[in-house]
């Protein structure tokens, strides 16, 4: 059983410090974001994972999330369920939002992919 414990520890303490870093980072990104399939990211800790993540379904939706303890959180937390559009302000449900990620994985939720190619132009050169 303690190692079971330490299991839990470990990977609660991986989740937290992906929650940290991604909020670290500040609520609007700075540059260029590319699109990314939402299975990909873990839609507690905002980040691209590079592959697959688990889903979770919610009222007919699917979210996903990196690890149990992620998993748990969205079946029961409506407030990681959503994000805001960092163009239109607006709130966005993560299951339903275009997903892009900046250079270090932090991904942000858009309404629309008009939203994200506003973005974008932004930062053109």
């Amino acid at each position: 059983m303690p190692i079971m414990r330490k299991t839990a520890f470990v990977l609660l303490a991986l989740c937290l410090s992906l929650s940290l870093s991604a909020f670290a980072a500040g609520d609007a990104p700075n540059g260029p974001l590319t699109k990314v399939d939402p299975k990909t990211v873990c839609m507690v800790n905002e980040m691209a994972m590079g592959k697959e993540q688990i889903p979770v379904e919610v009222d007919g939706k699917t979210y996903y999330g990196c690890c149990e303890m992620c998993k748990n959180t969205l079946a029961v937390n409506d407030a990681k369920r959503v994000a805001k559009d960092p163009i239109s302000g607006k709130t966005v449900d993560k299951a339903l939002a275009v997903i892009a990620q900046n250079e270090e994985g932090r991904v942000f939720y858009f309404e629309n992919d008009a939203n994200l190619a506003k973005h974008n132009t932004l930062y053109k050169k």
